[in-house]
């Protein structure tokens, strides 16, 4: 997951190969709340790992649900309809719809001493409708701060159902799924029937909500969309095991992704066209604009077919959520896209009708919006700007926007704050990045090259972490090589050549951070020891090594980009790398900095010694036959002598976002 300030995405080209989705948010917390509202235990499979579920989890914790997490597998002990905690407690939300809704009810019936908060757009997302649902039954909720908005207070109920309880359907699903899940707790003696005010909005959801009431034992009768009635002894029954769909709404970035970009196709793994989520009717849209889909048990296929897409004229009430991903298809259609019918965007994590539009004329596009509609109009080639977009701490707008980087101009785009997609798809980025081909040349590396004890390792190693990059320290490279070969059994000798440069063409290594794993194993240490540096002088001296490990490393220029430091990284192995920092320090500063670091590791070494060593180090680098210790002609110098890492990393960071075109 990208925890950095922003993303920088290059122009990418096309996309071909499999995804797998992870667990439908909308299943997950309402599988959840009906486990924990059951009598006995619930194994819950494929659930999604998520900060809305999370949140979820942590309530039932408090609760005093027992909360079991392996992985994505989840054992929920419920309570049986009873609250097992007396003391007042206080709840935190986030900015998880799915979760303070339907918690808000439960508790609300159950009774207790609850507070019930979330983040500052949480307390601007409105709930009064189903308070007002609530104080009609006699359940006693108390706002803390504005009338009809989060914060909460929860006490004891005095129960007396009216008949029928009435609710607001216009706003948001969320209410009536709040009170299907909590009513069956209060259905010993008498039957209850809600009555739904308006036109009931984004009715997949309700579908959703009906069908697992269904699996957890309770059978709701419904006339339409107006009355669901809720029969008397409704008794929740856990299922014992119950699996989460992937979620549909996910998928649609990776069916438009198909639409736009892929000849062969993206295979979807996870959800079909026969799921019980009613986003997946977003195949439907996405067919009427162009793309050629195929599915099957619990998978689609999805490639480009009509090409520019066609323009659309869609009531998107069936599919809120997904709907947003028609407005970046949009882009590139053959007219104007009318998405109507999406009022209950204004009330979701942002106001996602002005989102998208101010987003979208940052690119370039003319965009007109009403109160319950938006019209994209599509951007030619010629006309899209490299842009900065700001994703709101919405989920949906960063993952919408990441399909902005197959323009036909191939600027680059910037999103700000990608760890939002943690609400639902924490690995959202790897996952496109997996199946997409950038521009080519067009994947961003900054060399960071210097002698030794300059400490490039550590400020390339940082530069990476800020940016969201990939790392390579090549010059750990031949130690790991020499590394690999003995514990292959190998000598290290031209009688091994072929073998070792085998080896090292395919080495399993990885960076993260200053940590190095091999093969799954941390081998920092290791590698860092007078024998490994005698190994990796023998194995160096080979040139079919030499030549794997120069194939080696250019395998980790990949998506989104790349830091990479050494002492030929801007000269021989990326020249063209848009920033290149010859990083210097003077011999004695960085012996002192080499004598600080052996102490703390219980080393007892001369500071003269380490002195004369470098600057005759020094000497050997500039003077090797094949590349040698020089800066690239267009190389930015660099002295960190008297600088601290972090003034570092900030002069590398400001020469970099001046060379961007945002």
């Amino acid at each position: 997951m990208y925890a950095t300030a922003f993303l920088d995405v290059p122009p990418l080209d096309h996309a071909n190969g499999p995804v797998t989705l992870p667990g439908s948010k909308s299943i997950s917390n309402r599988v959840l709340l009906l486990s924990a509202l059951c009598a006995g235990t619930t194994h819950i499979h494929d659930l999604l790992d998520s900060d809305d579920t999370r949140v979820m989890l942590q309530a039932l914790r408090q609760l005093g649900c027992g909360v079991d997490v392996q992985g994505t597998s989840v054992s929920v002990k419920g309570l049986g309809g009873r609250t097992a905690h007396q003391d007042p407690l206080t709840l935190f939300m986030g900015n998880a719809g799915t979760a303070m809704r339907p918690l808000t009810a439960a508790l609300a019936v159950l009774g207790g001493d609850y507070t019930l908060q979330g983040v500052p757009r949480m307390h601007e997302r409105p709930i009064g409708d189903l308070v007002d649902g609530l104080r009609q039954m006699g359940c006693q909720v108390e706002y803390l701060g504005v009338d009809g908005y989060p914060p909460l207070r929860i006490g004891q109920p005095t129960l007396n159902i009216p008949h029928p309880i009435q609710v607001r359907g216009d706003v948001s699903s969320q209410f009536l799924t709040a009170l299907l899940m909590a009513l069956p707790l209060a259905t010993a003696q008498q039957a209850i029937t809600i009555e739904v005010v308006g036109e009931l909005i984004s009715k997949p959801y309700i579908d959703i909500t009906l069908n697992l009431l269904a699996r957890y034992g309770i059978e709701v009768q419904r006339e339409g969309w107006e009355r669901f009635t809720l029969p008397q002894g409704s008794q929740y029954r856990s299922p014992g095991e119950i699996h989460v769909e992937a979620d549909a709404s996910s998928a649609s970035y990776f069916i438009a992704l198909g639409a736009l970009a892929s000849e062969r196709g993206i295979r979807i793994h996870g959800v079909g066209a026969d799921s019980i989520q009613g986003d997946i009717r977003f195949m439907d849209a996405a067919q009427a604009m162009g793309a050629q889909i195929t599915s099957g048990p619990n998978w689609l296929e999805v490639r480009r077919g009509a090409w520019p897409l066609k323009s659309i004229d869609l009531d998107c009430n069936h599919i809120p959520d997904a709907a947003m991903t028609l407005a970046v298809m949009a882009l590139y259609a053959n007219g104007p896209t009318t998405l109507r019918n999406i009022g209950s965007w204004r009330v979701k994590e942002t106001d996602r009708i002005t989102a998208m539009a101010i987003e979208c004329r940052k690119l370039g596009a003319t965009v007109d919006e009403g109160q319950d509609w938006i019209r994209v109009h599509p951007l030619p080639a010629g006309q899209w700007r490299a842009a900065r977009l700001h994703t709101y701490d919405d989920h949906r707008v960063a993952m919408c926007f990441s399909l902005a980087a197959f323009n036909p101009d191939a600027v680059p785009v910037r999103l700000e704050d990608p760890g939002c997609v943690a609400k639902t798809f924490p690995d959202y980025f790897e996952t496109l990045f997996s199946v997409t081909t950038p521009r080519p040349g067009r994947v961003p590396v900054l060399c960071i090259d210097g002698p030794t004890a300059s400490g490039k390792g550590t400020l390339a190693s940082r530069l990476a972490q800020a940016l969201g990059y990939h790392y390579l320290d090549s010059g750990a490279l031949y130690r790991l090589t020499g590394l690999a070969a003995v514990q292959a059994g190998l000598t290290l000798d031209t009688a091994n050549e072929n073998r070792i440069a085998d080896l090292a063409r395919t080495l399993p290594v990885r960076f993260d951070g200053e940590q190095i794993w091999l093969d799954q194993v941390d081998v920092s240490e290791a590698i860092r020891t007078e024998e490994a540096g005698m190994n990796a002088s023998q194995v160096s001296a080979l040139p079919a090594v030499r030549a794997a490990l120069v194939e080696l490393q250019h395998s980790f220029c990949r998506l989104p980009g790349l830091v990479a430091d050494g002492r030929d990284m801007g000269t021989v192995i990326f020249p063209q790398a848009p920033l290149k920092v010859f990083l210097t320090a003077g011999a004695a500063e960085r012996a002192e900095r080499r004598h600080k670091q052996l102490i703390s590791k219980g080393f007892s070494v001369k500071l003269e010694d380490l002195r004369a060593d470098l600057e005759a180090r020094d000497a050997r680098d500039r003077n090797r036959s094949v590349a040698p210790l020089v800066p690239a002609q267009d190389a930015l110098m660099l002295d960190n002598s008297s600088l601290s890492i972090e003034a570092s990393v900030e002069q590398v960071l400001s020469w970099w976002q001046g060379r961007q075109p945002f």
